[in-house]
């Protein structure tokens, strides 16, 4: 790892398989290099000569580089452990040497810049840290520059930040700021004027006109965007269009607040990864469970296993991302879950004692995603960090039991054994082959060939203990009804009713085959 040079160096240490993880999110992708990616990344500098040295550091940003082979150049002089460059094929890369990352030519170098620091030199720094005080006072600065209120929101039109001084901000600015997120009547003037589908596509502040109906004084909109990608918008409480300074103003600061949200999201990225590696660490019941646990805020028993499946339409692994996303969201020690992502499934543990405590968890998730995304999930029975392997086979079981039957409510492993039974019988039966003979099988046989109820017969007697009211009830027939039934089912096959271990299995076949 090459030495810290001239940059500032970081007190929170990642290594080379995170950055290059993470930057993948970015349209990034790893070219070629020898450098072993758990080797740790503290300072990121630039190709820069100083007083005849070349400043050295373990990140090289490769701007300006004609090729990936100058750019490996620049990088050993520095002695970086990995360079980000724009273009190249493996072919074009010296052989050994440094890490080499191709960056994705349609986001500026400035935005990678900005993510790169934010990972090496903030390390763990998320969303609800340093990011939004930041943030906040960002919108403060930019509206002293433009002249009017300034409230930030994210990509899903969530708010993010506003500006102080709020005692001049019309209704619907106000209930912005309550509600997070603009009221629906307040949305569909938005769309009316086209505002989504201008941030969408367009980097130029927009202007929408008053509406006294939603308490609308007028505003002015403009996309906070790295390269192709929409990470939110900036908006500003004004009655009429923003001109000269003040425009260029918002655009500057529109780019600015880009920069931000690309590292806090870079920020909350790393974090979301290093919790998703214990989470999985925990779910194996290592030896140190207890104290993964600890270093993940999770007391050491009373902890339950959710496993959650999300689509969306036939997307699947969108909508699952989705809720990964706001299963992760916000700082975690504020959070009374840890959660992680394997193969198709969101495993989450939380501390509850009570089953309710974890079926309002996925309620709440559930209310934050698109009305199009359907869930199903499974939850465990309490158990001991030790345990949580175990716990973690009783969520699979039990989302697995409601994809099978449809259920509304997630089912708890401590509350649905009766289930979990018989659909363990009904898999151990479906193994082999169904049995064509014996007293089921020979009324159902008997049933399709003449039309008779025998199996639905004998199943509510055995049901009702063998009581004749009740099974005529149960049927909606006459007691004699029942009675005859049951004599004639006695002539056709050896039915046993006195024999408690056939009644026993007959009860268990007509659960699980029916």
């Amino acid at each position: 790892m090459g030495p810290a040079g001239p940059g500032v160096a970081s007190t929170s240490v990642i290594t080379l398989d995170r950055l290059i993880n993470v930057l993948g999110g970015y349209g990034a992708r790893l070219l070629a290099g020898s450098a072993a990616r758990s080797t740790e990344l503290r300072s990121v500098v630039l190709p820069e000569v100083v007083d005849g040295r070349t400043v050295a550091g373990d990140v090289l940003l490769a701007v300006g580089a004609a090729s990936p082979a100058e750019a490996v150049a620049w990088a050993r002089a520095a002695r970086a452990v990995v360079v980000l460059t724009r273009d190249g094929t493996p072919e074009t890369v010296p052989p050994g040497g440094p890490a080499v990352v191709v960056v994705d030519s349609a986001m500026p170098w400035s935005d990678f810049a900005a993510i790169v620091y934010g990972l090496v030199l903030e390390g763990r720094e998320t969303e609800s840290g340093r990011g939004p005080t930041d943030l906040f006072a960002l919108a403060d600065s930019l509206s002293e520059a433009v002249g009017g209120a300034v409230v930030i929101e994210d990509r899903l039109s969530q708010v993010l930040a506003f500006s102080r001084g709020q005692q001049d901000a019309d209704p619907a600015r106000a209930a912005t700021i309550l509600g997070r997120q603009a009221p629906a009547d307040l949305r569909a003037t938005f769309d009316a004027h086209g505002v989504f589908t201008h941030l969408a596509g367009s980097d130029d502040p927009m202007f929408v006109p008053g509406d006294a109906r939603v308490g609308l004084t007028g505003r002015m909109v403009v996309a906070a965007r790295a390269g192709r990608e929409l990470l939110g918008s900036v908006w500003v409480a004004c009655a009429d269009p923003l001109t000269g300074a003040q425009r260029r103003a918002l655009a500057d600061g529109a780019h600015t607040v880009a920069l931000h949200l690309l590292r806090s999201r870079a920020s909350a990225d790393l974090e979301r990864q290093v919790e998703s590696e214990l989470v999985i660490r925990l779910l194996e019941s290592p030896a140190d469970a207890a104290t993964v646990a600890s270093r993940l805020g999770l007391p050491p028993a009373s902890l339950r296993v959710v496993a959650l499946r999300a689509a969306q339409g036939g997307r699947r692994h969108a909508a699952l991302l989705q809720a990964f996303e706001h299963a992760t969201a916000g700082f975690g020690w504020s959070r009374p879950s840890r959660s992680a992502l394997a193969d198709t499934t969101v495993y989450t543990v939380l501390a509850a004692e009570r089953a309710a405590v974890a079926r309002d968890w996925v309620d709440a998730l559930v209310a934050t995603l698109p009305d199009e995304v359907t869930v199903q999930a499974g939850i465990s029975a309490p158990a001991a960090a030790t345990e949580l392997a175990v716990a973690r086979a009783e969520a699979d079981e039990c989302l697995a039991l409601q994809e099978g039957t449809g259920s509304v409510t997630p089912p708890a492993y401590d509350e649905s054994w009766d289930d979990l039974v018989l659909r363990r019988l009904r898999t151990a039966a479906r193994s082999g082959r169904t049995p064509h003979r014996g007293v089921v099988a020979e009324l159902r046989a008997h049933d399709s060939a003449h039309g008779t109820a025998y199996v639905a017969t004998l199943r509510a007697w055995l049901q009702e203990r063998g009581d004749p009211g009740r099974t005529a009830a149960h049927l909606g027939v006459h007691e004699n009804t029942v009675r005859y039934r049951m004599r004639r089912m006695s002539e056709l096959t050896d039915l046993r009713l006195d024999d408690a271990h056939k009644r026993f299995a007959m009860m268990i076949e007509l659960a699980v085959i029916d």
